[in-house]
């Protein structure tokens, strides 16, 4: 028997609960994004079916940080509609933001296909986030 699946929710642990709910409720709603849930634990938000949780990490487990390099994750990448959906959102979002990009973004990545267009840039605890366009 086949299965059909798709991811249903990402979880992550933040290191300052109010700062990653500034950043990322103005990252989200601009991305479709709608707030689902805010408790003093954590919050949430939805699109398409999939939700994005934050919870605040506990004492113990903040202190190393976060490095994409590490066992985990690397980077969460959201896709957009065109290589001009990037650019709009690197100039309506990230520059007025003050966001830095990294890695001269955004550009094309032709190691990724002749197509791959992106932004890459870091949320408060220095979690790799990527913008996209690519069939």
């Amino acid at each position: 028997m086949e299965m059909n699946s798709t991811i249903g929710h990402i979880y992550l642990y933040v290191s300052d609960l109010g700062k990653s709910h500034d950043f990322y409720k103005k990252l989200l709603e601009y991305l479709g994004y709608k707030e689902k849930m805010k408790e003093n634990w954590g919050f949430a938000f939805i699109n398409n079916g999939l939700s994005i949780w934050f919870e605040k990490a506990r004492k113990g487990h903040i202190e190393k940080g976060y490095h994409r390099k590490r066992i985990g994750l690397n980077h969460l990448a959201f896709k957009v509609e065109s290589k001009e959906g990037v650019d709009k959102f690197f100039r309506e979002f990230l520059k007025p933001e003050g966001i830095t990009t990294l890695y001269e973004t955004p550009k094309a990545f032709t190691e990724y296909g002749h197509d791959y267009y992106a932004v890459f840039f870091e949320d408060p605890d220095r979690i790799k986030l990527e913008v996209a366009y690519h069939t």
